[in-house]
């Protein structure tokens, strides 16, 4: 693969650059509720060295009632500096899944207007699977300051959603799995309708990983995206059921060399509460 330190590096580029100065690693782990997995008490066993933990579920606007939103940019900046991320640094964010979690801190840092982070491929299971070294330590913090400037053109709300839907302009890509997308199957989360965003498309995010949990090369990526029905030079929203495997599929966009993408926060937690709101099934 080619390292991209806006995108995607890989292992041996981490392995590199592990002791650089201004370089901060972030451990983004996160399981579903009903996965019976505690993130933060795997990090305390073992992390790449350095790592600094980043709570999805805590960094983020407890104001809202849905999970793990978008914290506002003072609550962002609040808790990087106290995890002594700061300016001028590069920033590799990895999870314990391989590529699931890290993406959607990678997009929180952009809509920050962050550019110098990438997500790591193949996350913890390569770097453990190639012998690389752990570590159980607290990092040393030194406070950092953070400058941020939000962009909006990241991210995007139920009402920008809906109009997408009655104009059929942006596209809408679901990276939820097929049965999910389709209404086959109830949702994880409880209250929850089944089915779709109207007009909107499927792409599991597995379709864009490797069996072992890499990433596709960028041929293949753009490949998923048409076979998807989705075309990636026009502007792409992407949701999925909480809004974190959504900014999978915008890391994919972004390896292909498009931009022109934003995420729906609230996603199918959000869509699927409100009975007001029209919902689709069966395939694409």
């Amino acid at each position: 693969m080619q390292d991209d330190p806006k995108t995607l590096v890989s292992t041996d580029w981490l392995g590199r650059h592990l002791n650089d100065p201004d370089l901060r690693v972030i451990d983004a782990s996160w399981h579903m509720p009903d996965a019976g997995r505690d993130a933060r008490a795997e990090y305390a066993e073992a992390h790449i060295p350095g790592a600094r933990f980043f709570d999805i579920d805590e960094i983020a606007d407890q104001r809202s009632e849905l999970p793990h939103m978008a914290p506002p940019t003072e609550k962002f900046v609040s808790r990087m500096r106290a995890m002594g991320v700061g300016d001028g640094h590069q920033v590799v964010v990895y999870d314990s899944t391989g590529i699931f979690s890290a993406p959607r801190v990678w997009w929180l840092f952009k809509l920050m207007g962050k550019s110098d982070v990438a997500v790591l491929d193949g996350g913890l299971p390569k770097w453990r699977a190639e012998d690389r070294p752990l570590e159980d330590l607290d990092p040393v913090i030194r406070d950092r300051h953070m400058t941020v400037s939000l962009r909006n053109d990241l991210v995007r709300d139920v009402t920008q959603v809906a109009r997408a839907t009655k104009l059929g302009d942006p596209q809408i890509l679901d990276a939820r799995p097929a049965e999910r997308f389709r209404g086959d199957t109830p949702e994880p989360r409880a209250d929850l309708r089944a089915g779709h965003i109207p007009g909107s498309r499927n792409l599991p995010f597995a379709d864009l990983l490797e069996r072992d949990g890499t990433m596709k090369a960028p041929a293949a990526l753009e490949a998923a995206f048409r076979e998807a029905g989705i075309d990636p030079d026009r502007p792409v929203i992407t949701t999925c059921g909480s809004g974190v495997t959504a900014a999978i599929l915008a890391l994919g966009l972004s390896r292909i060399g498009r931009d022109d993408w934003s995420l729906y926060d609230g996603s199918w937690t959000e869509w699927g509460a409100f009975d007001d709101l029209p919902v689709e099934k069966g395939a694409q």
